[in-house]
């Protein structure tokens, strides 16, 4: 068991700060894509205590900043305890809306979403893929901004992580993510890897236009006989949006999904403060046939603080993985 100095959680009711024991610690939970990270607890009611929906909610770690979110659901039950759900401020970009834009990059799209909702900006890596055209209709805005990073990494070959930092939505480049944190055997409690072709592998692209002026479709099609052979037909199909590279979009999204996904959950590893999901530690695990060892990207974590120790499960992809 490692030791660490505390967690310290703070609730924010109109300007008055309350820092509620809690009755068996905390859990922190973030996903790379499409989530706002979530923050549960449990206190037991109390003369004083008192917060409501809407109400800033605090933790630290070592004096580190951890998470700034908002109570968003308060559960009770006869023992007086307080079951408490709080969400970063991604939580509002599940709101939907609709955008039509033309020439801006993900990270222009980012600013526009932001402004448009109020939500507070930190730094914004910039992105370079210029999005000829974009019809998003009655969509949450994650998808719209999730596109838009899907986008670049096609076109551009470039991956980003959207995440909330201490309330300020921040991009960085999955590049700056790399943590110079080392995963073991030594340090994790167990591991269950698995590889798959039954989750985004795709040998196999088709994408088309309608051009509705000619009364024509144009079609573009691209595959990989290897694994067509190995594996089946495992077909992507896809609308392009106007102003689109067909050809080009086909060769990047075969060369992005043309492969097994290999996926690595690791329980009860010892908690660091700098892990968030997004991040990129070094793992260096022997899984019978299979050796990983490299830096992985994780794709939800999991931490649990208690009085006197803090553990992680981490749910990673990506890395050189050789048999």
């Amino acid at each position: 068991m490692r030791m660490f100095e505390s967690f310290e959680l703070y609730i924010d009711n109109n300007g008055r700060i309350q820092k509620p024991p809690t009755v068996d610690g905390v859990r922190w939970e973030s996903w790379r894509a499409g989530a706002p990270s979530k923050l549960t607890f449990e206190v037991m009611r109390s003369e004083g205590l008192n917060f409501h929906e809407g109400n800033p909610v605090m933790l630290k770690v070592n004096g580190q900043n951890m998470f700034y979110g908002f109570v968003f659901s308060k559960r009770r039950d006869k023992e007086h305890i307080i079951k408490v759900t709080a969400y970063d401020q991604m939580r509002y970009l599940q709101n939907k809306d609709t955008y039509v834009y033309s020439n801006k990059t993900a990270a222009d799209v980012i600013h526009m979403v932001a402004a448009d909702f109020e939500l507070n900006l930190g730094e914004i890596a910039n992105t370079d893929y210029v999005i000829p055209c974009r019809d998003e209709n009655n969509t949450s805005l994650f998808n719209i901004i999730m596109t838009a990073l899907d986008l670049e990494l096609v076109h551009a070959g470039n991956m980003f992580v959207l995440y909330d930092d201490f309330g300020r939505l921040t991009l960085r480049s999955i590049a700056d993510m790399k943590v110079g944190l080392l995963i073991d055997e030594e340090t994790g409690e167990n591991f269950d890897y698995t590889s798959s072709i039954n989750e985004r592998t795709y040998n196999r692209v088709k994408l088309v236009r309608e051009n509705s002026e000619a009364g024509t479709r144009d079609i573009y099609v691209v595959q990989h006989g290897q694994n067509i052979d190995r594996w089946g037909i495992l077909q992507y199909y896809g609308v392009l949006q106007e102003g689109e590279n067909g050809e080009a979009k086909a060769a990047a999204l075969l060369d992005l999904f043309n492969a097994k996904t290999r996926k690595l959950r690791i329980k009860n590893t010892f908690g660091d403060a700098r892990i968030r999901a997004g991040s990129m530690p070094v793992i260096d695990l022997h899984l019978g046939d299979i050796v990983v060892r490299n830096h992985m990207m994780v794709e939800k974590c999991c931490h649990t603080f208690f009085e006197s120790e803090h553990w992680m499960d981490l749910t990673l992809r990506g890395g050189d993985i050789h048999g």
